[in-house]
């Protein structure tokens, strides 16, 4: 079987020493492409130059909401330059956090509609980070949407009533191990049924988001308990287990809907590295 985990931020210094090995572990365990996530103009960068290295990793470009407060006139010309490489997957991560408010809602607001623009000009799906703003996304969206491309929804963890909001404006699902979490991700384990079989994407979000039902074997293999993309197999098992699915066809779906929808181009033969 094989997967792709759609959100990885493997430009985190928590990788800085080992990233080879990392991408080797996660192909060792059938990951056969990762998607590098790009938070502000100079992570994009940093992301694309990574991705340009391995011609099983791509990239995103985008500013997180956390990181709107810092966005300048010129982060947006490097998106731009950054989304006409064909490393370059897709606009993001972008989106609202309204939980933390690391920068303020007005400015997430104004940046957030920038990188909507923007996947409008390219037509490079969307990535979209949302917290706790589901009302405020979705409305921004509509405004959008006769000219947007796709979008998912990743790291999905709100209420099922915002699931079936996006899922009725045809937004993609991203799920990660926040759905192994016995504490927090319940809910989640109890709705992702609802997602159909060609809206549902799977990812990492690694170094983040580590599943807390990992067996002692596992941990043994994480490095100061840092998530790594070569668990996708345990995230989607998890998710085929709460939708009473076979993991062949979970991860079959997946793995189609993700080409589809990042239209990428993925080669059988991996070279190891390429620089």
């Amino acid at each position: 079987m094989s997967y792709i985990d759609i959100g990885v931020n493997l430009t985190n210094n928590r990788f800085n020493d080992d990233y080879h090995e990392v991408i080797e572990r996660a192909r060792q365990h059938g990951v056969s492409a990762q998607i590098i996530t790009g938070t502000s103009a100079l992570e994009s960068q940093q992301a694309f130059k990574l991705a340009s290295q391995y011609s099983d990793l791509f990239s995103t470009a985008g500013c997180h909401p956390h990181d709107a407060k810092d966005f300048k006139p010129s982060d947006l010309e490097i998106l731009k330059e950054l989304l006409h490489n064909e490393k370059v997957v897709a606009v993001g991560e972008c989106g609202l956090d309204f939980n933390r408010n690391f920068s303020p809602p007005d400015i997430q607001l104004e940046v957030f509609e920038h990188q909507l623009q923007l996947a409008c000009d390219t037509q490079k799906p969307l990535f979209i980070h949302e917290r706790d703003a589901d009302q405020e996304m979705v409305q921004l969206l509509q405004q959008y949407q006769s000219k947007l491309p796709k979008a998912v929804i990743h790291c999905f963890t709100g209420s099922q009533s915002s699931l079936e909001q996006y899922l009725d404006m045809g937004l993609y699902i991203g799920i990660t191990g926040w759905i192994c979490d016995e504490r927090r991700g319940q809910d989640l384990a109890q709705m992702v049924h609802l997602i159909p079989d060609d809206k549902l994407m799977i990812e990492t979000d690694a170094p983040f988001l580590t599943p807390r039902d990992l067996t002692k074997e596992q941990k043994k293999q994480l490095k100061s308990n840092r998530n790594e993309p070569f668990l996708m197999p345990h995230v989607a098992q998890k998710v085929a287990s709460c939708r009473q699915q076979s993991l062949q066809e979970l991860a079959s779906n997946c793995y189609n809907n993700t080409v589809a929808f990042f239209q990428l181009s993925i080669t059988k033969n991996i070279n190891a590295k390429e620089h």
